[in-house]
């Protein structure tokens, strides 16, 4: 898919989405971005896109709430006149030890990070249907994608993005026919979180085979690539400088 004039959403749009939704104003996209409580970030990479000269719109929405998918892909349609590419990067990350648990955490977790792709994939697939085809990248894990936890502390999120993996390869087979190739990443060590020691920082990086972070450029290479293609569906790409191996 050549991105030029295409329509782009995204869920997610802080920190490594706001570089990918810049990259992909860079190849000519239009972008629509769905944001939660990040309303700023959110506007900020608007007048960013805007600034490339391409499109961009803002929306307020839950994604992990049908109703709020359903806005979402309207304002889309409204703004540009169709749907071409949806991009599941809304996601929550948070370690909570097994026995403080809490039906809540659950639901939060697996509400933001599995629901959330499914409920935009619904909302999006008509409109992509009516353009003749479309891309869906969703975002799993490294762990997920490897197919052990590895930590303590992760039940929930772990059982979230392995879902999401499921996900991927059932649309992937779904809407094949119509042209709607569906496929996953799933991130290793690319930005450090906020509140990370310097000294864990230099350890992720240590046992990492390449010896550093990837950056938020790794992972738009990697949404991108999987936009472009015509023939990759179904797959779950580690993005993780070959963490998974050490």
């Amino acid at each position: 898919m050549d991105l030029k004039d295409r329509v782009v959403v995204i869920t997610g749009g802080k920190r490594i989405g706001r570089v990918v939704a810049q990259q992909a104003a860079a190849r000519g996209a239009n972008l629509v971005l769905s944001y939660r409580g990040s309303k700023q970030e959110a506007d900020d990479t608007v007048a960013d896109v805007k600034a490339q000269g391409g499109g961009a719109i803002a929306v307020a929405a839950d994604v992990s709430n049908a109703r709020d998918c359903a806005t979402l892909m309207s304002s889309a349609q409204q703004a540009f006149g169709r749907i071409d590419a949806l991009v599941n990067m809304a996601s929550v990350y948070g370690s909570t030890p097994f026995d403080e648990l809490t039906e809540a955490a659950w639901d939060r977790d697996v509400n933001v990070n599995l629901k959330s792709a499914f409920l935009c994939s619904q909302a999006a697939i008509p409109g992509m249907r009516v353009a003749g085809g479309g891309r869906i990248v969703n975002f799993a894990d490294w762990l997920a994608r490897s197919g052990r936890p590895a930590y303590r502390g992760f039940t929930s999120y772990f059982v979230a993005k392995a879902g999401v993996i499921a996900l991927t390869e059932s649309l992937a087979l779904e809407l094949a026919s119509d042209q709607i190739l569906v496929n996953a990443i799933a991130p290793g060590p690319i930005l450090p979180p906020p509140d990370m020691d310097p000294g864990e920082i230099e350890a992720v990086a240590r046992v990492t085979p390449v010896g550093r972070w990837g950056g938020a450029i790794e992972i738009a290479k990697a949404v991108l690539a999987l936009i472009e293609t015509d023939f990759i569906t179904g797959e779950t790409i580690r993005v993780d400088g070959g963490r998974h191996l050490a």
